[in-house]
């Protein structure tokens, strides 16, 4: 696979041209022969070719890129009993429709990486693992553990739906063009269901709205954004009145968010 175009900047393109390095990210989703793989952009297929190398069962390719689709179109590979290409913006995907288990895997554009992120560990979940590439600011953010400053709100969201593992750094000379700043290698393994949010929604809001005030305490924040009877909500977590937002582990902000909506039910039995 060594078709060339030209990188596009509107959509974030840097080809990554170091097999070496290719090959060490794929072999971190521990591709099993059968196994059902899903690559979004794969763009000129540095990582594609590593992934037909091990027999996937299904293949899965998301390109918004119309030159590459056309281009793996071209180029299936007959060892692999099913290849799908979708010509489709990743942001755009029903994940939801993913059918069975599934491998995920990409060396996601700056721009819309955090994003998509958020999207899959939350929407898939029929997910068994997953490998991304990202700029290494987002992979600090992904792994920071609480009181660090790359903790927030991404930190958060993402752990609770999966355990991230740190892998290593790339740097810009193993693309073309060369980005101007390092990237990372992160794996997730999602989490049991029992241990995920139990209501997404709610739970997105409390955590973005408690980091946006990340250094005023959490007295202050449930104050102002209605949280009833949220004194009580803290002393039975166990969280103090005090603590900012930057402190709390993500298992801390679901009961947060638990008791909001424990709140939100019982407030017409109240009034």
């Amino acid at each position: 696979m060594d078709q060339t175009f030209r990188p596009k900047k509107s959509l974030g393109q840097h080809f990554l041209k170091d097999t070496a390095i290719a090959y060490r990210i794929v072999k971190l989703l521990d591709i099993h022969e059968g196994e059902n793989i899903f690559e979004i952009g794969p763009g000129q297929g540095a990582l594609t070719r590593h992934i037909y190398g091990y027999n996937p069962g299904q293949l899965l390719l998301v390109e918004k890129d119309s030159c590459w689709v056309d281009y793996h179109s071209s180029v299936k590979q007959q060892n692999v009993s099913k290849v799908t290409i979708h010509h489709l913006d990743a942001l755009k995907f029903s994940w939801e429709t993913l059918c069975g288990s599934w491998k995920v895997i990409s060396n996601l554009p700056y721009n819309v990486g955090s994003a998509l992120i958020w999207d899959i560990v939350s929407r898939v979940q029929s997910m068994s693992r997953a490998v991304f590439m990202v700029q290494k600011e987002v992979a600090d953010r992904l792994c920071a553990c609480p009181g660090t400053k790359s903790y927030g709100v991404l930190s958060v969201w993402v752990q609770s739906f999966a355990k991230v593992e740190w892998g290593f750094i790339v740097k810009p000379h193993s693309f073309y063009p060369q980005p101007k700043v390092d990237s990372a290698i992160v794996t997730l393994y999602p989490k049991p269901r029992e241990e995920q949010p139990k209501n997404s929604k709610t739970f997105a809001w409390i955590i973005k709205q408690c980091f946006q005030h990340r250094r005023k305490q959490m007295q202050s924040i449930l104050r102002k954004i209605g949280f009833l009877n949220y004194y009580e909500s803290l002393e039975r977590i166990g969280i103090s009145p005090s603590a900012r937002p930057e402190s709390l582990s993500n298992q801390l902000f679901q009961q947060l968010s638990q008791e909001f909506l424990l709140q939100l039910i019982d407030f017409p039995k109240k009034t």
